[in-house]
């Protein structure tokens, strides 16, 4: 059977979906709702004042939103003219922020006043870029701090010193023709730069990605219509942040398809169940457990008032079985890939089993290869076993932004990206995750991967989430450690605990310590291990 790969800019794909679904949800917010044609007039909008700013083709343009329309409007709005979108991490503090409007290079960045009582952005910019109080002209900033940085855009109802406001930003637009927009957009190419996305920085300053719009669409589009059969009655849940690849991948899905996304401005359970419910979502994109749980333990949780079909959630295999068995009428899938893979490089399939779908991440998409190697040789490993995952293909990120050092570790000369992820493939080419290469514990000589226990911990009824760290040890170099917070209304004590795992997993891989955490130091998406580790080992020095 011969089949084929559609490719599109981003900018092409807008402009596809609004000529066949111009009159349906695209973007849907529990206070709001814009159809396809919408979306694109807003975009070409901000794209049309863009061009009027002098922002071209390569031009790196910062959003700093929070989960809003006009993030997704401003995105779109980027890849119209062939700017990069550098989305930015809105929980970051002035340090990071600051570190990242720099590296980027940055020439625009795209904010707002509009959720004061939350993040005050303006306030926020101000600390990283302490010489904005100084800066005469908004359309040529001259910061010391980002020397790059023209202007700084806020959309809101304030007019702050140094920046342009939403008024003017409008007005800048009226002056430039829409079909100005429109060449623009037909000359971006599909291996040009569409988004830099930065990395979760867990253990270090993040790492600026560049991807393509090839890297982008390609895999949406793969998942979209192949995993997730996505089609334009449907209706995907996704309430994840907007600076991260797990709002661009659905989003970009969706406009293949016609589908909509539904958003959330901020995730609360029983508000999510209720937005859920009165929408009909046909597509659960939680990803993580922790928003899964959230709402399967709510009060308000039915499973038969809820549409889901599908339910994509990555996390250890029996908690992927439990949530399942709490969605009965859906199919869990799971994911794997990384930023530098264009977010997402295999998806567990719906007509897997249903132990497949729990304990794999399904095969790669079409055109990325994944292969396992030994993490000391680099020599390949026979199927099933577990070493590192590498691969390649054309979803790899274009190198670390500005560090040909990383990247080179990174990257080897045969163009295989060594991702630092523990795994096996089986005999059919499903991916299992089975953690980090660097979170593997060298117990007294024995490898242990984290998971592993982590795993077996999560078993326990009490236990909703474990984290489990390398503690200092003068004995054994190392030994395991276990962050644990406990479901709501459950209690647990750390001997308990000890003991479930004692004659059940190796006795190496039994936790010497358990501390009970209410909640995580957290990156975008991740449990920041590094810091876990770095609390126990000054707790155990001041004993």
């Amino acid at each position: 059977m011969r089949n084929w790969t559609e490719v599109y800019t981003i900018g092409d794909l807008l402009g596809r979906a609004v000529e066949r679904f111009t009159d349906q949800d695209a973007l849907v917010f529990p206070t709001g709702r814009q159809t396809y044609g919408q979306l694109d007039r807003a975009a070409t909008n901000h794209a049309r004042s863009l061009v009027a700013m002098g922002i071209g083709s390569g031009d790196h343009v910062g959003i700093l939103l929070p989960n809003c329309p006009e993030y997704a409007e401003v995105l779109l709005a980027c890849a119209l003219i062939g700017a990069w979108a550098v989305p930015i991490n809105s929980r970051y503090k002035s340090l990071e922020l600051a570190y990242v409007v720099e590296n980027a290079d940055l020439v625009a960045l795209v904010t707002t006043d509009v959720i004061d009582e939350f993040v005050d952005f303006v306030g926020l910019l101000n600390q990283a870029l302490p010489s904005l109080a100084e800066a005469g002209d908004p359309h040529a900033l001259r910061l010391t701090e980002a020397p790059m940085l023209q202007s700084i855009v806020l959309l809101g109802e304030k007019s702050p010193h140094g920046m342009l406001d939403q008024a003017a930003f409008r007005a800048l637009g009226e002056g430039v023709d829409v079909d100005e927009v429109n060449r623009r957009r037909s000359r971006v190419a599909v291996r040009d730069v569409a988004i830099m996305m930065y990395t979760s920085g867990t253990t270090a300053n993040p790492k600026g990605c560049p991807l393509t719009h090839e890297a982008v669409v390609r895999p949406a589009l793969e998942a979209g219509r192949t995993r997730f059969e996505l089609q334009a009655t449907d209706k995907v849940w996704d309430p994840l942040p907007m600076f991260h690849m797990s709002f661009v991948l659905p989003f970009v899905a969706c406009m293949d398809a016609g589908a909509a996304l539904l958003s959330m401005e901020r995730f609360e359970p029983g508000e999510a169940l209720r937005y859920m419910r009165e929408e009909r979502a046909t597509v659960n994109f939680a990803s993580f457990p922790t928003l899964a749980q959230a709402f399967l333990s709510h009060p308000d949780y039915r499973s038969e008032d809820l549409y889901f079909r599908i339910i994509n959630l990555v996390a250890p295999p029996d908690l992927l079985r439990s949530i399942q068995a709490a969605m009965p009428n859906a199919r869990q899938i799971s994911a794997y890939g990384l930023t530098e893979a264009g977010g997402v490089s295999a998806f567990g399939e719906p007509d897997d089993t249903d132990e497949q779908r729990a304990t794999t991440s399904g095969r790669p998409f079409r055109g990325v290869e994944v292969a396992v190697r030994d993490p000391e040789t680099n020599e390949p490993v026979a199927t099933g076993e577990r070493g590192e995952l590498v691969l390649r293909g054309y979803c790899l990120f274009e190198g670390y932004y500005k560090d040909p050092v990383k990247n080179a570790e990174a990257v080897d000369a045969a163009g295989w990206l060594h991702t630092g992820d523990l795994g096996r493939i089986d005999s059919e080419g499903r991916i299992t995750y089975v953690g980090r290469v660097k979170d593997m514990l060298k117990v007294g000589g024995e490898n242990v991967a984290a998971t592993e226990i982590e795993s077996y911990l999560q078993t326990h009824p009490s236990v909703l989430l474990a984290q489990v760290v390398s503690a200092p040890d003068a004995k054994y170099g190392e030994v395991p450690a276990a962050f644990v917070q406990v479901r709501p209304g459950a209690t647990v004590d750390a001997e308990e605990l000890i003991s479930f795992c004692t004659g059940k997993i190796s006795s190496f891989k039994v936790p010497r310590y358990v501390r009970f955490v209410d909640s995580w130091p957290m990156s975008a998406t991740k449990v920041q291990k590094y810091r876990l580790r770095d609390q126990l080992a000054a707790e155990l020095r001041s004993l």
